[in-house]
């Protein structure tokens, strides 16, 4: 004989059933008449007498928009994706594992990002923030001021051959001028620019801690020390190199000397 189901699997058969009988109903409703589906108003009290106090309302969801994107702007659309990828392209060829942490690192990235748009953020803030507080420009000639200088910056960094490929697959007109670059370009051409840059550093920092790996692999199989991992003799003499040549010097001052 068939086993009968249980309660359970028998509840959950009425409910699967109810739910399609109820959706069938619905379906049959709509092809008969239009659902007519509750309005939604959005209002401001006293917007009709105080066109000041909405407009400030509005300008307070702008600034919270700007403050949401804020993240990506900082890492995108400054030398932060840079820095940090070198970062951690050292630590992974120094083999130390979580040494230094992903706290340290981007925290680092982030005041050696602050130290190399400094020149970028004082341009801003003099030409459209403090202007603009002041009631002297309007907000679209801050915005303008603001993305002109951005856009000088990134222009720096960017290859021509990433702002070409991102206009051809746009299939934009050639432009003639920097200024003519949109921002939809020269966004993503600056970020794979800064990606290339950075594994180009990051390469150039791998071929001493590679050589000495590779040392180390041949001095102990050449003993018949095989069963000894080679990353275990070869970090004491990474970091040993690392600190005698003042790593940390030397790779910061590159990174920030890159930008100039």
């Amino acid at each position: 004989m068939p086993e009968r189901p249980s309660g359970k699997r028998r509840g959950m058969i009425l409910m699967c059933a109810c739910f399609v009988i109820g959706f069938l109903a619905l379906s049959t409703s709509a092809w008969g008449q239009q659902l007519s589906l509750p309005s939604i108003t959005m209002s401001l009290p006293g917007g009709e007498t105080q066109p000041a106090r909405v407009a400030t309302v509005v300008q307070l969801l702008f600034l919270l928009t700007i403050l949401s994107l804020a993240p990506a702007v900082l890492i995108m659309l400054t030398s932060f994706t840079r820095i940090v990828v070198v970062l951690s392209l050292l630590r992974q060829a120094m083999g130390t594992q979580q040494v230094p942490g992903n706290q340290i690192i981007i925290g680092l990235s982030l005041f050696l990002t602050f130290f190399i748009m400094t020149p970028v953020w004082n341009q801003v803030n003099t030409g459209a923030l403090q202007p603009y507080m002041n009631e002297e420009i309007s907000q679209e000639k801050a915005l303008d001021i603001t993305a002109g200088a951005v856009r000088t910056f990134m222009l720096k960094q960017t290859r021509e051959k990433d702002i070409a490929l991102f206009t051809n697959i746009s299939k934009r007109e050639k432009p003639r001028t920097p200024q003519d670059i949109g921002l939809a370009v020269l966004i993503p051409a600056f970020v794979i620019s800064e990606l290339k840059t950075a594994f180009q550093i990051g390469f150039m920092i791998y071929i001493p801690f590679l050589i000495l790996d590779m040392v180390v692999a041949s001095v102990l199989l050449s003993m018949g020390m095989m069963m000894l991992p080679p990353i275990m003799v070869s970090l004491p003499f990474k970091l040993l190199l690392f600190v005698l040549v003042d790593g940390w010097f030397l790779v910061v001052g590159s990174l920030v000397q890159s930008f100039g």
